[in-house]
């Protein structure tokens, strides 16, 4: 029996493969995915050194299963396997809208749940994973669902209420971050900057100053002030983004974000 499956190959699960080959935690013969698109799954199965199954019962059968399809697809795919999964399966999701409670009854029976939610920078090694787990769960399995969202970033157990607080912080903020890197290199670029430089200095700036958040432990607040100084430019740019709403439109954006996970 493999010891990994995954129902889909899109980007994210392909991010979560790569990241649990990369780090040595899993072996390519231990993966088995399954998908409805075969020759996109063909192709991705020769990157990555992955195995294949020829349908998503077979994947079932794996002692952790990740359920890597669109949330519209949840339904369909847990009434084709459900009869193969056991007491003993591990299922993982990374769907917004699916509570352990929603995941229980659609399987009809006690099945042992790792609900995650993982991002998009887990490709490069930057992922950062929320999981949180049904009270069947071990915590010798819980700490194994944990060792694999953290070979692609970082990972960390929280209870299910904040998931949705989640969604809109980590797995869809990378788009917003994207934006800003977008038209902070529109503005360079109207100063006469060249475009893919302008990237270059925009994306560094951001991660850069992620790191200086996580690395100090100094509130963002304080990390802000330190670069306005009196009169200064900086001060100039944050007092424009204060009276075009900045920060109101971010958290707006994260309120509907969250909205939208809850009515999924």
């Amino acid at each position: 029996m493999k010891k990994l499956g995954f129902i889909g190959c899109g980007n994210m699960a392909k991010a979560m493969i790569g990241g649990m080959l990369s780090s040595g935690i899993l072996k390519g013969e231990e993966i088995l995915v399954s998908s409805r698109g075969q020759e996109a799954l063909q192709k991705a199965a020769r990157e990555y050194g992955f195995c294949t199954a020829a349908n998503n019962r077979d994947t079932a059968q794996c002692n952790g299963v990740v359920l890597a399809v669109k949330p519209q697809f949840y339904s369909q795919v847990i009434d084709e396997i459900k009869d193969q999964v056991t007491e003993h399966t591990i299922i993982i999701t990374i769907a917004p809208g699916w509570s352990l409670a929603r995941l229980q009854e659609a399987f009809g029976k006690q099945v042992k749940v790792a609900r995650t939610m993982p991002n998009t920078p887990s490709a490069v090694g930057e992922g950062m994973t929320a999981v949180c787990c049904s009270s069947n769960v071990t915590k010798e399995e819980l700490d194994w669902v944990c060792a694999l969202m953290s070979s692609f970033g970082k990972a960390e157990v929280i209870e299910e209420y904040m998931m949705n607080a989640v969604i809109p912080v980590s797995g869809s903020s990378p788009a917003y971050v994207y934006m800003m890197i977008e038209a902070m290199a529109d503005g360079a670029v109207k100063e006469g900057m060249p475009r893919a430089k302008a990237y270059q200095f925009a994306a560094q700036a951001v991660y850069g100053s992620a790191k200086m958040v996580l690395e100090t432990g100094l509130h963002p607040g304080a990390l802000k002030d330190a670069v306005c100084s009196p009169a200064g430019t900086t001060i100039e740019a944050v007092a424009a983004l204060e009276a075009h709403g900045f920060r109101s439109a971010v958290m707006e954006a994260m309120a509907v974000c969250a909205k939208k996970a809850r009515e999924m």
